[in-house]
């Protein structure tokens, strides 16, 4: 396995262990309640999902990077909904 499945690995145990939907997981590290997932709070997310220190802000800029589909500098809802259901398809 390597490093970027480890990593979605990690995400998809944390949010199917400790939340009951997508949704409630979105909504638990959207602190602020505007909508979307900024760096601060992907870090966060990568923090409970056990990601190393090291490695947390360089991986949330990827996560930005590669699923912030509008250019925003965000991760809005459907842009998460999108990498959790990419996420779960690879693990298969």
């Amino acid at each position: 396995m390597g490093r970027k499945e480890a990593i979605l690995n990690k995400i998809q145990i944390l949010i199917t262990n400790h939340f009951s939907t997508p949704e409630e997981a979105f909504a638990f590290f959207d602190k602020d309640g505007d909508g979307k997932l900024a760096k601060k709070e992907i870090v966060k997310l990568l923090k409970q999902a056990e990601i190393s220190g090291f490695i947390r802000g360089i991986v949330a800029s990827k996560l930005i990077e590669g699923y912030d589909k509008d250019d925003d500098g965000f991760i809005d809802w459907e842009e998460f909904k999108f990498a959790i259901d990419e996420i779960s398809d690879e693990s298969k």
